[in-house]
Order: C-alpha cells, then structure tokens, then sequence
C-alpha cells in the first residue's frame, strides 16, 4: 500500500509593491517617521548653516580691521585702535589664551578623571551620590562668581604657593617671582581649572559608567586587582569619552570672559615668568574694550574673536582626529 507524507508548505510571502520600496529605500515608511527625519535633517541643516554665517560674519568685519591696521595682526605686541593709523595684533592675546588654557587642562584633567574613577569603582553608593550632586552644584555656578571669589579669595591666599615656586622652582625662569600681586596667568588658570573640573567629571563619570560589567568581572575572576581592572579595561573604554569630556572643558576655558577678567591684572606684555602680572586673553580683551571701542576698534574686536573661533574649531577638529583613530575603545564598538 503506497502511502504519501502530506506537508503543509508555508504560504508564500507577499512581496512589497514598488511604492513600498521606495518608501523603505528612504527610511520613513510611517508619517512619524518622515517627520521625524525631516526634523533632524532640518536641524542638522540649519546649524550648518548658523556656523556657516557667523563665519561670513566675522570674517567680513575682521577684513575691514585689518586692512586699516597699520601693525601685523599677528605678531603685534600692542593694541591701540584709536591711533591714526590704528595698531594692534593678537600676539599677547593668542599666547595668554592657549597658556592660560594648558594650565587649566593640566591641572583639571588627572583631577577629574581620578575623582569620576572614585566615584564610579570606589566610593560606596551613599558616599558617591552627595558627592555627585556637589560636583553638578559647581558646574551651575555663574562665572562671575567664580570670578569675585578668584579676587577676593583665591588671589590673596596665592603667595604662599607663589613663594614655594619660586623658592625651588624660580631657576627656571617659568616659577620666577618678583613680589608683584598674584594676578597672573598661573592663577587665571588655577581659576578656570576649577571652573572646568565638574564638566570633565560628570562627562567621564557617566563614561565609566558605561564599561562592559562582564570584562570587568572576568578580569576580576582571573585575580587581576581593582587598579589593574581600571587599568587595562575601565580607561581604554573610556579613553574617547575622557577626550570629549577634555574638550568640551578646554572649550569653556578658552571662552571663559568675566571669570579672567576680574582676576587678571592685563597688560600687553608676554612675560617669561608665569608668576609675573600681565598678560590677556581673547574673552577678556573683547569683554573689557568692547562697550568703549569705536566702530573701528569694534571691528579689531571682531576679528580677535574671528582667530579664537578658528582656535576653536581646530581644537574640535583634532579631538575628532584623536577619537576616530581610537574607535576600538568606543561604547559602540565593545
């Protein structure tokens, strides 16, 4: 008796109509969906376009400055636009910013990162959270307050620091001090070391946060020690995010007005030491000469804030260098 095994085929699949893979093809197939699309499209468009005319901004009333300026841009050590012809340069400027800013970064950086790799793999949850919540507080307060604490504070409490330095130090001639009051490039980066401190470590300890619990569960398994966890799996998978964090820090710092206005004594003079007085930075300058410059001295304004804006962007641009060549420690790719 002959027997035949009855299967039930799955019926076929209904193929998409055209419309349908066009739709697809274009990633919105749901009216949400395209408006959401055109809402990021838009808004990515938009800033593109927003840098794009602060850029033409700048660019057209620095032209006008410099071509009446009677110095090099550059490489002039003074700023006077109310001579006939005007003479100014960026070359204090340009230094006391990026000096100031290392200082900062210097100091701010080990200090963040080792506070977020406290809270996050040492400090017990009730220790860490108050002390979370205080680093968020800092990061709220103005900069002018920041900036009266600096002056009334910090600037009078710097000489016995200053008198160390130059003690054992001063034979550099970086840590010579002459006596003068303390307002100082060393002291507006102490200030915008602690100004930046909370934006570093929240970024980084949110960061940490992230790393893969079980490579840090095996390491521990296999009897590395805690430092020796952090070591070889928390800080190379956060090492980009740290970056980002460091800049978005260094970023504040190199914009930071008020705060260095009100603790720096400026001059337009590059000292050797960074204990002497003097100095200035581009936010400084621009805030203090602004409300009194002529239409001319506006314009020189202008075009300093034009090369900051330039600092700016290659800053970014070298930080996004820095990541990409790191993508194998980023959160997508662990």
């Amino acid at each position: 008796m002959d027997t035949t095994q009855i299967t039930d085929a799955p019926p076929p699949t209904p193929q998409p109509t055209e419309a349908e893979q066009k739709r697809a093809a274009r990633g919105a197939t749901r009216p949400g969906d395209r408006i959401f699309l055109g809402l990021s499209r838009g808004s990515g468009i938009l800033l593109l376009a927003i840098m794009a005319a602060i850029a033409v901004f700048l660019t057209y009333r620095a032209s006008i400055a410099i071509g009446k300026d009677d110095g090099n841009f550059l490489t002039t050590f003074e700023w006077n636009t109310g001579l006939l012809p005007p003479k100014f340069g960026i070359a204090v400027l340009a230094f006391g910013t990026i000096v100031s800013s290392i200082i900062a970064m210097v100091i701010a950086v080990p200090i963040a990162v080792a506070i977020a790799l406290f809270l996050t793999h040492y400090a017990p949850r009730r220790l860490s959270g108050p002390i979370a919540y205080v680093i968020d507080l800092l990061a709220a307060v103005p900069s002018i307050v920041y900036g009266l604490w600096g002056a009334l504070i910090l600037v009078p409490h710097m000489n016995g620091l200053y008198g160390w330095l130059d003690d054992y130090l001063g034979w550099t001639g970086i840590f010579e001090w002459q006596g003068g009051a303390p307002r100082s490039m060393l002291t507006v980066g102490i200030l915008l070391a602690i100004m930046i401190l909370p934006i570093i470590t929240n970024v980084s300890r949110e960061v940490f946060r992230q790393a893969p619990q079980m490579i840090e569960e095996a390491a521990l398994a296999l009897g590395a020690t805690r430092w020796e966890v952090i070591r070889m799996a928390v800080i190379p998978f956060g090492r980009s995010g740290v970056i980002s964090a460091s800049m978005l820090g260094l970023g504040r710092a190199l914009g930071e007005t008020m705060a260095v206005a009100t603790v720096l004594s400026p001059t337009f003079t590059i000292q050797a030491s960074l204990l002497d007085p003097g100095g200035g930075t581009f936010a400084q300058n621009i805030a203090s000469k602004f409300s009194e410059a002529s239409d001319l001295g506006r314009d020189a304004l202008i075009a300093s804030g034009l090369v900051l804006f330039v600092i700016t962007l290659l800053v970014n641009g070298a930080a996004r260098m820095i990541i990409a060549r790191r993508k194998e420690y980023s959160g997508a790719n662990a």
